[in-house]
C-alpha cells in the first residue's frame, strides 16, 4: 500500500538531535518527525503545511471545510479498507498532551456507549473503540512542541489492515510545527496544495 519501507524502530520525542554528526540516526529510526530533523529521503509526501504526509496508493482525499471562516479543518485519507485521518496540535514543551487528552477521549467514547480497550502501542498508549460495526483506532505522538492525533476508522473486518495503514502514514510523517507561540491544543493550521485547493473552489 505504502511506498519504500524504513527499519522499525521506537520513536522518543525530542531524543533525535539536530546536526551532521547524527544524521545516522534515521537509518535506524522512524518518524513522525519534526521538520527540523527529518530526513532526506525518497518518500512522496502530501504537503498540508503543518504536516507532510506519505500517501497510500490509491486514495483520496475528503476535505473538511470550517463553514464559518472557510478554513481547513481536517483532511482525511480514503483507502479501500477505511479511513485515515491525522492531525497535529500544539503542545507544551514538557510533552505529555496526549495523556491528557486520550483520557478525555476515553470518557468520550463510553459516554457514546463504545467498547473501548486500552494497549501499549509503538508510541504509547493506543486506544480503540468498538460501537455498532464501526472499529477506531486512536494513536498519539508526542513530539516537540507538538502533538500528531493518528485516527482509523471502517469496518470491523478491515480493522487490522486500517491499523497498518495508519501506523505506517504516521511512521513517514513529518510534522512543521513553526516557531510561532500558540496554546496548548490548538490544531496547527492545515493549507491545501494548491491544484487541491482550486478544485474545492470550482466543485463549491
Amino acid at each position: 500500500m505504502f511506498g519504500r519501507r524504513r527499519k522499525r524502530g521506537r520513536h522518543s520525542s525530542g531524543a533525535v538531535e539536530t546536526g551532521p554528526e547524527h544524521d545516522e540516526v534515521f537509518d535506524d529510526v522512524e518518524g513522525p518527525w519534526d521538520s527540523t530533523v527529518a530526513p532526506q529521503d525518497d518518500v512522496e509526501r502530501l504537503d498540508l503545511g503543518s504536516v507532510l504526509l506519505p500517501m497510500p496508493d490509491e486514495a483520496q482525499l475528503q476535505v473538511e471545510m470550517d463553514q464559518q471562516n472557510g478554513s481547513v479543518r481536517a483532511v482525511h485519507v480514503l483507502t479501500s479498507v477505511g479511513q485515515l485521518t491525522v492531525s497535529a496540535f500544539a503542545a507544551p514543551k514538557s510533552g505529555g498532551l496526549w495523556r491528557e487528552v486520550g483520557a478525555e477521549l476515553i470518557e468520550g467514547l463510553k459516554e457514546d456507549g463504545a467498547r473501548i480497550n486500552r494497549e501499549n502501542g509503538e508510541w504509547g498508549e493506543e486506544i480503540t473503540a468498538r460501537n455498532q460495526g464501526v472499529q477506531i483506532l486512536f494513536v498519539g505522538v508526542d513530539g516537540p512542541r507538538w502533538m500528531l492525533r493518528g485516527v482509523a476508522a471502517g469496518p470491523e473486518e478491515h480493522f487490522e489492515q486500517n491499523s497498518q495503514a495508519l501506523r505506517e502514514m504516521l511512521r513517514g510523517t513529518v510534522v512543521v510545527r513553526g516557531e510561532q507561540p500558540m496554546p496548548p491544543r490548538t490544531p496547527l493550521p492545515v493549507e491545501l496544495p494548491e491544484a487541491i485547493a482550486r478544485h474545492i473552489q470550482q466543485q463549491g
